[in-house]
């Protein structure tokens, strides 16, 4: 009985091990993750949801990675009926509140990818707040739609 226990502690301590979340101050990032793309891709995408545990607003004023030449803040907006992808200087967290950045509102763009996003993959992002400083958080490059990561 005794040997099953610990293969047994293993997969239930699975999703555990699965789900990544960070603390900043009273700012809380929870699954950062960006979908697999093609191998000639020149871009992608990052998305997480951030919550401000706090009293007082914070915002996302800028992002980086080493796995793009270049990360910018975007989102989208529908304009003259048609939806549009734009960049944006920041994005306010207000406190009490929650912002999820996902496919089709706020996300990273990561613009010159120097090698493809598989899944499987991970790699660093640094998110730097206006009032809470900056952490780096880890991405997993998870096949398919949004709805594969969670």
């Amino acid at each position: 009985m005794l040997k099953y226990a610990l293969p047994l502690l293993s997969l239930l301590a699975l999703p555990l091990a699965q789900a990544h979340d960070y603390q900043l101050a009273d700012l809380h990032i929870d699954h950062p993750w960006s979908r697999a793309m093609p191998p000639n891709a020149p871009a992608g995408a990052a998305y997480f949801l951030v919550e401000n545990r706090g009293n007082s607003a914070d915002r996302l004023v800028a992002v980086s990675t080493p796995r793009a030449g270049k990360s910018e803040l975007h989102n989208h907006v529908h304009e003259n009926g048609l939806m549009k992808m734009v960049h944006v200087p920041a994005v306010d967290v207000a406190p009490g509140a929650q912002v999820e950045f996902s496919p089709g509102g706020y996300h990273v763009m990561l613009f010159q990818l120097n090698q493809p996003l598989r899944a499987g993959d991970r790699f660093p992002l640094t998110l730097q707040f206006e009032k809470a400083g900056s952490i780096e958080v880890e991405v997993q490059v998870q096949e398919g739609s949004s709805a594969a990561h969670h």
